[in-house]
């Protein structure tokens, strides 16, 4: 696996993403990958502890990552999305899955090509987020191509 690392904006200056995955290594490689884009990366492994985040005075979240099956906590992912929407409405989702069936409810939960199919590779994540961050109401921070290149990874649950 080859890595390149380019310059990064300081990370006050990035985007804040939430990572929500009850599977560690898949969560761990798309929070880090996004880190070395220069994005700030939360970290969660369900839906609660997400909402915790996100309800949390202390940080302003722009986007949330999901996985939609998430076994422990709560709600599942798109119970997680239904909460952001209604609680955050500023909050972008992306939502992840393996199953065919979760694109049809992640459509109604989810803006532009809302569910990124499992596997996916940190580069298409990257892309989703870059166009749904576009809409914030601030500029993007994160520099074009400051990401590690890691290969061909792709992410699955």
């Amino acid at each position: 696996m080859s890595s390149t690392v380019l310059p990064l904006l300081p990370s006050s200056e990035a985007h804040t993403i939430l990572v929500v995955d009850d599977e560690v290594l898949v969560r761990l490689v798309i929070a880090e990958y996004l880190r070395a884009c220069g994005y700030t990366v939360h970290e969660a492994a369900n839906a609660d502890e997400a909402i915790a985040v996100v309800d949390s005075s202390d940080v302003v979240i722009d986007l949330v990552l999901a996985d939609v099956q998430m076994p422990s906590g709560s709600l599942d992912g798109f119970g997680l999305a239904r909460w952001v929407r209604k609680h955050h409405p500023e909050v972008k989702v992306i939502l992840t899955s393996g199953a065919a069936r979760s694109a049809e409810i992640a459509g109604d939960l989810c803006e532009h090509g809302p569910l990124l199919a499992k596997p996916y590779e940190p580069s298409a994540a990257l892309d989703r987020i870059k166009q749904l961050l576009a809409t914030v109401g601030r500029p993007l921070r994160a520099l074009p191509g400051a990401c590690s290149v890691l290969g061909s990874i792709q992410l699955q649950a």
